[in-house]
This record gives C-alpha cells, sequence and structure tokens, in this order.
C-alpha cells in the first residue's frame, strides 16, 4: 500500500487496520506514517474544515507492522475559532503514538509578517543522485520517499556539519493535493540530524515532535519536490535537539518543525 492508499484507510476502519511492513523504520513503524494517521483521523473529528495549525507528537513505544492497530480521537474543547483535540494509536493494549493537535481558523489582524526568506537551493536536477533504497541497509520505508542530498553529510559519514537537507517527495503517488499529512511525511523522512556526525552506524530515533504549519499551505502535488533543512542546536547524554523548514521549490514556506532525538552511541 502507498502513502495515500494508508489514509484511505484510515477512513475505511479506524478502529483495525495494519501497517504493512515496506513501511518498517528499523523495529517500528516510520513515525512520520504514524503521525500522519492519527492526524488524519483526528481531521475527522472536526465540525468544519478549520486547518491544521500545529501538532505536538510523543512515539511513546515502537509501532509494529502486520499488527492490527486502532485510532482514537478525544475532543478535548472546541471553540469558535480554535479546536484542541488528542489523538492515539494503540496496538493491544498500549498507546504507540499520542497526537495533541490545534486547528483554528484565519481571523482579521492587523498584523502580517512574512516569513523569513529561504535559504539557497541547489536546484534538485544539480542535487546529488537520489538515494536509493536498498534492503537491509536503508530503512524499508524509503522505498515510499525520494531524498536528494544538497547539504551535509549522509548517515555515519562522519560530517562535522550542524546542518542537513535537500530534496525530498513521496514515491509511487497518483498526483493528488499535498496536505498537511503529506508534509508530515515528507519532514520526518529525513534521519535524525545527529547520525551524520556518527562515523559507524548506531540507533537513531526521535522521541518527541513539534510541527507548525504556514496556512493557507502552498497549492502543491503530492509529485512536486519540496525543500528541507535541519540545524542540530545542541546535543549530549544521547539526546539531542533539532529545528527545521520545509519549503516548496518556489521559497514558499511550509512548515516549522523541532525534535528531540535520540541516539545510541
Amino acid at each position: 500500500m502507498n502513502f495515500l492508499q494508508l489514509l484511505d484507510a484510515v477512513h475505511t476502519d479506524p478502529s483495525a487496520f495494519s501497517v504493512p511492513s515496506s513501511w518498517a523504520q528499523g523495529r517500528a513503524v516510520f513515525g512520520g506514517l504514524m503521525a500522519a494517521l492519527v492526524h488524519e483521523r483526528m481531521r475527522t473529528q472536526l465540525s468544519d474544515d478549520r486547518p491544521t495549525r500545529s501538532l505536538a507528537i510523543t512515539f511513546v513505544a515502537p509501532a509494529a507492522a502486520e499488527v492490527a492497530m486502532g485510532l482514537e480521537v478525544e475532543v478535548l474543547r472546541e471553540g469558535k475559532a480554535v479546536s484542541t483535540l488528542l489523538g492515539k494509536a494503540i496496538q493491544g493494549d498500549q498507546v504507540v503514538t499520542l497526537v495533541q493537535g490545534s486547528f483554528g481558523a484565519g481571523r482579521a489582524s492587523v498584523i502580517d509578517v512574512p516569513a523569513m526568506q529561504a535559504p539557497q537551493m541547489t536546484p534538485v536536477e544539480q542535487a546529488a543522485t537520489e538515494l536509493p533504497h536498498i534492503q537491509g541497509v536503508t530503512p524499508e520505508f524509503m522505498r515510499h520517499v525520494a531524498l536528494r542530498w544538497t547539504v551535509g553529510g549522509l548517515p555515519f559519514s562522519g560530517n562535522p556539519s550542524r546542518c542537513m537537507g535537500g530534496w525530498v517527495r513521496l514515491r509511487d503517488v497518483a498526483e493528488a493535493p499535498l496536505t498537511e499529512a503529506h508534509l508530515l511525511a515528507l519532514v520526518d523522512a529525513w534521519p535524525p540530524s545527529l547520525l551524520p556526525l556518527l562515523k559507524q552506524p548506531a540507533a537513531g530515533s526521535t522521541l518527541t515532535w513539534t510541527i507548525e504549519f504556514v496556512q493557507p499551505i502552498a497549492q502543491l502535488s503530492t509529485l512536486d519536490w519540496c525543500y528541507y533543512q535541519v540545524e542540530t542546536e545542541h546535543a549530549r547524554d544521547g539526546y539531542g535537539h533539532a529545528a527545521a523548514k520545509l519549503w516548496s521549490a518556489k521559497g514558499e514556506l511550509l512548515a516549522l518543525s523541532r525534535q528531540t532525538v535520540t541516539v545510541f552511541a
């Protein structure tokens, strides 16, 4: 199943479905997909189409592929403009992914501050060769996502740069309007920002993740390339803190992301 088919499955039966092993990331399901599935379920519980403003995501436990999963949502409050929801992905009796979301309608305001200018982007055609999916080497979910590095190094390359990034888009999907669910997958497709600093393989994962969406989202397609860049701000004792942004190819800011990551090295 590709990304769009999995999102559709949320609408068909959110109480019992499973994610194929092709979406695995080590012993867990790809975190960007988990966040997207919970978010998709949360949106079905809104009384209107107010846009997603921010999500706070905690990966409580590894979500297993090929194991039945349920998605539950609690509406904590639905105000005139802002709704606050709590979403959970559950396997057995264990919450595996927890998402608190804020959904807010626009309102008239005298404040209008444009986004800071996007960094200079190496054109996608001039970027490094697309990272291939290599069975047993790269995470399984990479067969569904295309990455082209332009900044920093690959995981375990010993590159000392604090910054990493490049171009990203979904593979094997039909053309459709790009939504917040897709942006979740594109942002989290990149490896933890600490991994390029290592000179040999070691496990690393996201512990907590907050992401904010710039509304209205630019009109893009699932086939469009987006540009991602992350900066490691601090790392010690096996934990790192990183801030990232995602832009369209035209330099339109799409999302702002922060992650606390763990590394076992």
